[in-house]
């Protein structure tokens, strides 16, 4: 993490695709929250979960379904959503670039 502070950075350039996986990278890690960046292969999902704090998705490359509470939303790239916190929301890749 400290390799990236107080240093300009693409985002798109900190984590590499991976073919059938989710790449996670922790940008921050505090108790009152974190920030992580997620690279996800075409076809790869985040299973239905909550979490306690709010999540801001930003989708830099490709399209994305994002399922909040049983509402459907399709991203794509330059979108954002914000899932709420103690909500449940899933997460799945449909095209990569």
């Amino acid at each position: 993490m400290k390799e990236i502070v107080s240093q300009v950075h693409k985002i798109v350039d900190l984590v590499d695709y991976q073919t059938d996986s989710v790449v996670s990278k922790m940008l921050i890690d505090k108790e009152s929250g974190s920030v992580s960046l997620f690279a996800f292969d075409k076809g790869q999902k985040l299973s239905e979960h909550v979490a306690p704090f709010d999540a801001l998705t930003h989708i830099l490359e490709g399209n994305t379904e994002i399922i909040i509470s049983g509402k459907r939303f399709l991203l794509q790239q330059g979108d954002m959503i914000i899932m709420p916190a103690n909500k449940p929301h899933a997460v799945r890749a449909i095209e990569m670039r």
